[in-house]
């Protein structure tokens, strides 16, 4: 454990470190627009969340996790050290702003040489998210107490690391970043991941390397491919368990596999059919079927059953998003166009150091909850917890709603005071800290939300599906980093024609960023409709 938890810290520090402080990096160093800033980090994010479910299928599939670890953390390392080039070597980068001229943006090869470390890390984020907390897991024995109690104490000590990396990045790496040197300031989290990498080889001899079981990809699709083979049949009228002993029909039911689903729910029982034994099926006497595409197991139509009822629950975690991203991009823009000095003192906050107020809101909270709000919700409500993870899921929806509707309020409120100073362009004379409220109140809604939805994943989800279910939340972060992306593209399209008002205009003073951010107030608002029909919709596994 002491290689892979110096692993974790280490590659945190440098991953985050560095993507923490892109937007700054890319606006002040590569002179890009605020807009095609925006666009290039949402569509760097959405891959990196993407990309970790194809890492999770090569890691079940063909590699293992020891495997893709180890592969990733190298792609990691080069990316880190590609980026950190682009900082150091002037010719990587375009050169700086002379005073009265316009800024001369990047070359094709400059943006390509970017790009291509871009490209890095996405790999090793593609293989290091959905393996990480899966490969700590792997050392521990579930089946003895002291397993159980070692996997809970790395589950906490997974998310702790997390939340310190986050905060440490978003501090003192971005303040090195932004007052020391650029070159300096991206050399550190290379450095980071060359420990990171150093940990995670020199632990090797010792670790619990868990070979790959097959996709469970393929599984699926067998449930689906035999079901439609099937779809005639009739099903019989009991439970399909009690169908298998009990009726004409019978149903294949693998009892030894126990690393299977063994509850069956109801509902979407046409599936049900790709388990119905057929004189034309074979069963080999290893107990399996001759031909899985014919004949399925009626875990494995479980196991299908349990993700269809997932999915619409899941995809209620995209239109989320779009508030988490917003409050992660374009609130470095008003900070930048914000007095961000402390008090009367000459320090000035970076701007890209207020996305670590969500993480400090989300640390706050948490052993609030903990300690004193879900003990008294548990004597009321007689649950575990306090509420059910569907209840905290939609509380954490509401308050996303009332974050974006703030933080328009605190635009509008912004800009109307720079004007009424005829500061047009540059900083106002308002304090930046009234951004805070807004993004300590994210951090609250992100731990009843983001972390409701990690537990919903592992205990909702097939046993061998696991690495997969880690995989989903990072998918849900992609698609709404793309979303986010086309509606910034859309809206900086449409309200920019003739003489209508750029609501997301280079100077913010000049644009409407709160119609911005009532818009994906009001999106908030139908997500959350659609939510709660899901959640009314959705059955626990038992």
């Amino acid at each position: 454990m002491p290689y892979i938890v110096g692993n974790e810290i280490f590659e945190k520090l440098g991953a985050l470190g560095t993507i923490t402080n892109l937007v700054v990096y890319l606006t002040a160093v590569f002179h890009l627009r605020s807009i095609t800033t925006a666009t290039i980090v949402n569509v760097f994010n959405g891959t990196t969340n993407l990309a970790p479910v194809l890492g999770a299928f090569l890691a079940d599939t063909y590699l293992g996790r020891y495997a893709t670890l180890g592969l990733a953390s190298v792609a990691s390392q080069l990316g880190l050290l590609i980026v950190m080039l682009t900082a150091a070597v002037s010719r990587l980068h375009p050169p700086r702003c002379d005073p009265g001229r316009l800024c001369s943006g990047p070359t094709p090869g400059q943006q390509a040489f970017l790009l291509f470390g871009f490209a890095f890390l996405v790999i090793g984020a593609g293989g290091i998210r959905p393996c990480n907390l899966a490969f700590g897991a792997d050392q521990f024995d579930p089946r003895t107490e002291d397993g159980r109690k070692g996997i809970n104490s790395f589950f906490n000590l997974y998310y702790f690391t997390f939340n310190l990396a986050m905060m440490i990045s978003a501090t003192l790496i971005i303040y090195v970043q932004s007052n020391v040197s650029w070159s300096v300031g991206l050399a550190i989290p290379a450095v980071l991941m060359f420990f990171s990498c150093a940990f995670f080889f020199l632990g090797s001899r010792t670790y619990v390397k868990v070979r790959p079981e097959g996709s469970p990809f393929s599984s699926i699709a067998q449930v689906l491919v035999a079901a439609f083979r099937k779809r005639r049949l009739k099903l019989p009228d009991d439970h399909p368990v009690q169908a298998s002993t009990s009726s004409s029909i019978t149903m294949f039911f693998a009892e030894s596999n126990s690393s299977l689903m063994s509850v069956f729910m109801d509902g979407f029982r046409i599936l049900d059919k790709a388990a119905i034994v057929t004189p034309e099926d074979e069963i080999k006497p290893d107990g399996y079927a001759a031909d899985p595409w014919q004949l399925c197991t009626l875990q494995q139509v479980e196991q299908v059953k349990c993700i269809v009822r997932i999915i619409p629950v899941w995809s209620t975690g995209i239109l989320y998003q779009l508030a988490a991203t917003q409050q992660q991009t374009y609130v470095i823009f008003q900070a930048l166009q914000s007095n961000r000095h402390l008090g009367r003192s000459n320090f000035q906050i970076p701007a890209a150091s207020f996305v670590v107020f969500p993480m400090l809101g989300m640390s706050l909270w948490i052993p609030i909850y903990d300690r004193i709000v879900a003990p008294r919700l548990e004597r009321i409500t007689k649950k575990e917890g306090g509420l059910t993870l569907l209840q905290r899921m939609g509380i954490g929806l509401v308050l996303s709603v009332a974050v974006m509707t703030t933080a328009g309020v605190i635009e509008e409120r912004r800009r109307s005071h720079a004007l009424r100073h005829h500061r047009t362009v540059g900083v106002t004379t308002n304090g930046g800290a009234w951004l805070i409220p807004p993004l300590i109140l994210l951090g609250v809604s992100e731990a009843f939300n983001v972390i409701s939805q990690v537990e919903f994943y592992y205990k909702q989800f097939p046993e061998n599906m696991r690495s997969i279910a880690g995989s989903l939340l990072f998918c849900g972060f992609a698609l709404g980093g793309y979303l986010s992306s086309l509606m910034v593209t859309v809206v900086h399209r449409s309200t920019g024609r003739g003489q209508s008002r750029n609501w997301l205009a280079e100077d913010l003073n000049k644009g409407r960023l709160d119609l911005f951010y009532y818009s994906i107030a009001v999106l908030g608002v139908l997500n959350l409709v659609y939510f709660a029909a899901c959640a009314k919709w959705y059955r626990y596994k038992a």
